[in-house]
């Protein structure tokens, strides 16, 4: 439908980004997206984060 998107139809929708939520507002923005997509993705793989802690302590040892 929409096609592959080139550099100027990027740079065209960031720009509009920037105009409606402004510079200020971007980095609680971004984190919230990431938080968003991390939550997602220990519902998918059915991880908590007790689990997702413990492994990352086990890493480190």
């Amino acid at each position: 439908m929409f096609g592959k998107l080139g550099w100027m139809e990027v740079a065209l929708i960031i720009g509009i980004i920037l105009i409606i939520f402004g510079p200020g507002k971007l980095p609680g923005l971004s984190r919230a997206v990431g938080e968003m997509i991390r939550n997602y993705k220990h519902a998918v793989t059915g991880k908590d984060e007790a689990q997702t802690k413990e492994a990352k302590k086990t890493k480190e040892k």
